[in-house]
């Protein structure tokens, strides 16, 4: 009821306002129109949270991967031969029709592993982009996927046993080392995601890295693109790089040189060895919360489509 209400005033708002900048096709001909002040402070969360279906605007990913949104969403099937989608009350198996073939290949190669028929799939964006009503600062612009790190063995799960399954941890001492659970399936099914040349990083848990930079015998160039991060060890976090000519989509910047192992090694260390706390710093202020004229302005457009 609160969604329905919510959408129900934003379309309201946005029919009244023709709020918006251009046209959603990406026409940067078309004049500028101003945003509604008061549509433009409203929180982009509530706003694009409250939409359950896409824009028929042809696919486009406007801003940065934390703040921006998707025209033209492509919903992944909730179950295909080699994945299913996991928590469906959500509604954020959507993304970029390059993430939702990209996901779909890697599921295929995954099933070729031991012990694995595909993939199961955690949050990709909402029907539209934009930032979520909980979770992720991120997946904003269709281009992001969570991975599941529990082997799909089993791709015939009812919709209520998705809701209550959880993936496993893969971590041990805090994230310094994988644990048990850990098998060369998973090292096969990273590299695979990290060779497509469309990737431009993906997250795991640092100690994942290094045992990957460990095991690793033949090419190495993949391993770059896979970087430590904190919290990813029940999952791993795919980030696709802006499809071919998406003018008004900002890039991921180029990962370092090298392969990073290093780097994944000085987190290790740090987790081991944490340094002890500065008295003298300062708690870091409150984030604020992100509103629609934070936004690109095609954003507006893209809530205000159909």
């Amino acid at each position: 009821m609160i969604r329905l209400l919510i959408a129900l005033a934003l379309g309201l708002t946005l029919a009244a306002c023709n709020t918006g900048s251009r046209d959603i096709s990406g026409d940067r001909s078309a004049p500028a129109r101003p945003l509604d002040p008061v549509l433009s402070s409203k929180q982009a969360k509530q706003l694009f949270g409250a939409k359950d279906a896409p824009s028929t605007a042809p696919a486009q990913s406007y801003g940065s991967y934390a703040k921006g949104c998707m025209a033209g969403g492509v919903q992944l099937a909730e179950t295909g031969p080699t994945w299913q989608a996991m928590r469906l009350s959500r509604n954020r198996n959507w993304g970029h029709p390059e993430l939702i073939d990209y996901v779909q290949t890697l599921s295929r190669k995954a099933a070729q592993q031991p012990g694995w028929k595909g993939l199961y799939f955690g949050d990709f964006s909402q029907p539209r982009g934009g930032p979520m009503l909980t979770g992720h600062a991120s997946h904003q612009i269709g281009l992001d996927a969570d991975i599941w790190l529990l082997p799909a063995d089993n791709l015939s799960l009812s919709v209520q046993a998705r809701e209550n399954i959880s993936s496993i941890s893969m971590q041990r001492a805090s994230g310094a080392y994988v644990n048990d659970k850990w098998t060369r399936a998973h090292h096969e099914i990273l590299k695979a995601a990290a060779s497509d040349p469309r990737v431009a990083r993906i997250f795991i848990f640092a100690g994942a890295k290094v045992q990957m930079c460990k095991d690793e015998k033949g090419d190495r160039a993949w391993l770059s693109k896979v970087r430590p991060w904190y919290g990813h060890h029940y999952h791993f976090h795919v980030r696709l790089s802006c499809p071919k000519g998406a003018r008004d989509c900002v890039d991921q910047a180029a990962p370092p040189a090298g392969d990073g192992c290093k780097e994944a090694e000085e987190w290790v260390a740090r987790i081991l060895n944490p340094p002890p706390p500065d008295p003298n710093a300062k708690p870091a202020p409150p984030k604020r919360e992100l509103t629609l004229g934070d936004l690109p302005r095609q954003c507006a457009d893209v809530l205000a489509a159909n």
